[in-house]
């Protein structure tokens, strides 16, 4: 059967739309990681070409001599696997029991973590920083990885994704003789292994971006996660090297920000389908 054109016509040109849009927003990524790769006076003087013959790794080089960005990428790692994994068991526990229990005071307890979605992070920063300095904590993993643990965006999506588990599932383990926490371990967390998905993209992007609060509590280059870092790099540069011109910084910024972009890169191309999946099984009520 012969394909109609009309019906093709659109398909040709959403799909021309969405190259073009790919493009555009990738073409910056493509740039800064080639140009990272070019001498630090080719990246100001001509930004736009790229001469494979003048390729090198000096301004990785230097940038690692100047900026103490391996000790970020250690404390950016130790804040995500701690933080995230309380995050990703949690807020599925807490979401669980928002969606498939029935308590007295159910729903004012949930209306008040959907409060905490309309606060601006700027009204809590103070009261938080405070409240670490009263326990003793600036400038300590605690304070990096315990406030925020719990997201509320976390427990409103899986409380989505949970509801859409059917009542029956949890009754026949009920009947089984399952406990409520065997019950929630070994039939809901296989259900909603897509969301569960999802989720975890989107919070290991959240910790790994975070800026706002890791450089108000961790102030000290101890304890500066990787954000921290990039933030004070060109402090850094010209503050470890004399006479370090415009050009010298430009490269290394380039350098450690392709350091610092490579990692989510590589995670979102690995689980991509994963987060699309889970997006859809948060998106979809049944």
């Amino acid at each position: 059967m012969a394909a109609n054109p009309e019906r093709t016509r659109p398909h040709v040109g959403s799909h021309l739309l969405l190259t073009l849009l790919g493009i555009a927003f990738l073409f910056p990524v493509g740039w800064a990681l080639l140009s990272a790769f070019k001498p630090a006076d080719d990246i100001v003087r001509s930004p736009l070409t790229f001469d494979l013959s003048t390729f090198t790794l000096d301004n990785y080089t230097a940038m690692f001599q100047d900026v103490p960005i391996g000790q970020g990428f250690v404390n950016t790692a130790v804040v995500l696997l701690v933080k995230g994994a309380a995050t990703m068991f949690l807020a599925p526990l807490a979401a669980f029991a928002f969606a498939k229990y029935q308590w007295i005071g159910k729903n004012l307890v949930f209306g008040a973590v959907l409060v905490t979605l309309m606060l601006p992070t700027i009204v809590l920063i103070i009261p938080l920083l405070l409240e670490m300095k009263e326990l003793g904590w600036v400038n300590t993993y605690q304070a990096l990885i315990l406030p925020g643990a719990v997201d509320a965006f976390a427990i409103f999506w899986m409380r989505q994704v949970i509801s859409a588990v059917p009542d029956e599932l949890l009754d026949a383990a009920r009947v089984d003789g399952c406990g409520e926490f065997a019950i929630f371990w070994r039939v809901v967390v296989p259900v909603i292994r897509p969301g569960l998905a999802g989720l975890a993209v989107l919070t290991v992007m959240n910790i790994y971006n975070d800026f706002v609060w890791p450089v108000v509590a961790a102030s000290s280059e101890r304890m500066a996660t990787l954000q921290v870092v990039l933030s004070t790099l060109a402090q850094n540069i010209t503050g470890n090297r004399i006479g370090a011109d415009y050009a010298t910084v430009t490269g290394e910024l380039l350098a450690a920000s392709s350091v610092a972009l490579v990692p989510l890169l590589v995670l979102f191309i690995l689980l991509q389908r994963h987060f699309i999946n889970g997006i859809l099984a948060g998106s979809v009520k049944g």
